[in-house]
């Protein structure tokens, strides 16, 4: 008896010492979205949304006025104690006359990734982001905000621009070919003063 007792306490001992081994799953759930029947539109804050630019505007304006004057004044000879003067005329005109014509026609397309940066308390998600390509010292930054309703955000996560609430979008560019675009500081100088 004693040796059993004995060799179920050696036993217990060992068994104590003997670290134990945790089964794991060969299954590793690393993105939590990875689910195939998870709804991938972007709702809340931190997703992100593409936006497909595809806008164009024209206006065209023209006008025109004009505007005319004349006058004339005759004097005949003197009378009586004014005969030394001789018969005198005068006579004015004066002509204005201007045209103009503005046209003007712009058109951008694209597809910018934006973020998810607020959610609305009725469910609307405002959005921000900038994408910005540099190439042979260009660089041409686009910049989009504004706000997006969940219905239009699309099964694989797209929003026509024409979609966004109080969209602004801006374009802007930099670099050697920009600058040799734009007038000179005389002609800028010129221009505001005449």
């Amino acid at each position: 008896m004693r040796k059993l007792v004995g060799f179920l306490l050696v036993l217990t001992v060992i068994m104590v010492s003997i670290p134990t081994a945790q089964a794991e799953s060969l299954w590793v759930d690393a993105v939590p979205s990875a689910n195939l029947f998870t709804d991938h539109r972007a709702h809340a804050v931190g997703d992100v949304i593409t936006i497909v630019i595809s806008e164009s505007s024209s206006a065209s304006r023209s006008g025109s006025s004009a505007n005319s004057k004349s006058a004339s004044a005759n004097l005949d000879a003197g009378v009586g104690i004014f005969s030394f003067l001789a018969a005198a005329s005068a006579a004015t005109s004066d002509d204005f006359q201007s045209k103009g014509s503005i046209a003007n026609t712009n058109k951008v397309t694209g597809r910018v990734t934006v973020k998810v940066t607020e959610l609305k308390p009725n469910g609307q998600m405002v959005i921000s982001g900038t994408q910005s390509i540099k190439q042979n010292g260009e660089e041409q930054k686009i910049t989009i905000t504004g706000i997006v309703r969940p219905a239009d955000v699309t099964a694989d996560n797209t929003v026509l621009s024409s979609n966004v609430a109080d969209a602004q979008l801006r374009i802007d560019g930099k670099g050697p070919l920009t600058r040799k675009q734009r007038q000179g500081i005389l002609t800028q100088i010129f221009n505001f003063v005449f």
